[in-house]
């Protein structure tokens, strides 16, 4: 009965979400004099053909692994009680710098691969630093200095691929880098379809979708079975009562930080290395914002973030169906604007109800609950740390 309650408790608050997302958008489609039961068909309708159903799927799966990917960064901070709200820089430069290493040399296939790789995740991790670097040395919340490094990194980025790493020709609509050697790309999983009797998509399923199901477990099996994820959960939790049992919180925040900007730095690689092969003035923006939604509904969970961001996913590819329906494009947005809302408001729900049926449970009123992480799920990382142990101000 226990793992029933831990579960129901667990799929309470996103359930409520999406319920209460749907029920909105809803509203706004009658508002506009469109028919709602329209708007659901088209989010369900994957084509009529076996190949497009397959395509769907791919299309479905190749925008998730980016989302996943971000979740996973601002996860790891939450669990911190870190807001990394850099993400969206941090991946900006990653993937700009790892686009003009990739193709600036000549290697085989596997060691090409792990060079991009490798040189995305050390440049989300540096910039992350910075952000760590300025909170426990002067106490400058991570809020306001990552907010502030996203415009020097999209800054920055627009620099480079307009100077140093420019590789399309003077005059050219759009700028991109150099294309990657085929020694750098990634190869897709398409012949999976074949293996399970599918038929072929018209689209390549990114291969780095491989490389996301193991960085999600990385950092499953960091968190929950060693003891580097308990002193990170506890230095969230309190960061006194962790310093008090011996925990370095100053080092705990740094060493938080730099492994939420590598994962950071892989969100570009699945359309760098598996679909674009470069890095230009229309490379895919946002992923980092929306990576705070997938974290929250996900409840900071690498298997909930998988399912929020299939979720997100679900809804960006039926934007250009709903346009074809004369539905605007826009339902999607709002759908995903009022599942951050809902979230937010039904986690807290689903945090005052656990408490009040343990206080039952017990007989008596047991200690407050702690808080959740800024706009965070109920039940993850707690207190913010804006002063760490040491700090001056």
């Amino acid at each position: 009965m226990t793992a029933l309650r831990r579960l129901g408790s667990a799929l309470f608050a996103p359930a409520i979400a999406v319920v209460f997302a749907v029920v909105i958008t809803a509203l706004v489609i009658l508002l506009i004099g469109e028919n709602p039961t329209t708007a659901l068909r088209v989010l369900f309708d994957f084509g009529d053909s076996p190949a497009q159903q397959t395509q769907a799927i791919v299309v479905i799966l190749n925008r998730a692994v980016p989302l996943f990917l971000a979740g996973l960064a601002v996860s790891v901070a939450f669990r911190m009680g870190l807001f990394n709200i850099g993400v969206e820089g941090q991946y900006r430069m990653a993937t700009v710098l790892a686009a003009g290493a990739g193709a600036a040399v000549a290697l085989p296939a596997p060691l090409h691969i792990l060079l991009v790789i490798v040189v995305a995740m050390a440049v989300g991790a540096l910039w992350a630093a910075i952000v760590a670097i300025l909170k426990v040395t002067r106490g400058v919340s991570e809020v306001i200095s990552s907010i502030m490094l996203n415009f020097i990194a999209l800054g920055t980025a627009s620099w480079l691929l307009t100077g140093p790493l420019r590789g399309s020709e003077e005059g050219a609509a759009i700028i991109t880098t150099k294309d990657l050697p085929e020694s750098g790309q990634f190869p897709g999983l398409n012949g999976l379809f074949d293996v399970i009797g599918l038929a072929q998509p018209r689209g390549e399923l990114y291969g780095f979708l491989i490389v996301a199901v193991l960085v999600g477990i990385a950092i499953s099996v960091l968190l929950k079975r060693t003891r580097f994820g308990f002193d990170l959960r506890a230095t969230g939790l309190s960061p006194s009562a962790a310093t008090a049992s011996g925990i370095d919180a100053r080092a705990m925040v740094v060493k938080t930080m730099l492994i939420s900007g590598a994962i950071a730095g892989l969100i570009g690689l699945p359309d760098l290395m598996g679909r674009t092969h470069h890095f230009g003035t229309e490379f895919t923006a946002g992923l980092g914002f929306l990576g705070i939604a997938v974290a929250l509904l996900g409840r900071n969970s690498p298997l909930g973030i998988a399912f929020a961001a299939l979720l997100f996913a679900f809804l960006d590819r039926a934007a250009v169906p709903l346009q074809f329906a004369d539905i605007p494009a826009s339902v999607v947005t709002i759908i995903q604007g009022t599942i951050v809302l809902a979230v937010v408001i039904a986690n807290e729900i689903a945090r005052q109800i656990t408490r009040r049926r343990a206080e039952g449970d017990s007989g008596q009123a047991g200690p407050p609950a702690p808080e959740s992480p800024p706009g965070g799920p109920a039940g993850t990382a707690g207190s913010r740390i804006d002063e760490p142990q040491g700090a001056q101000s």
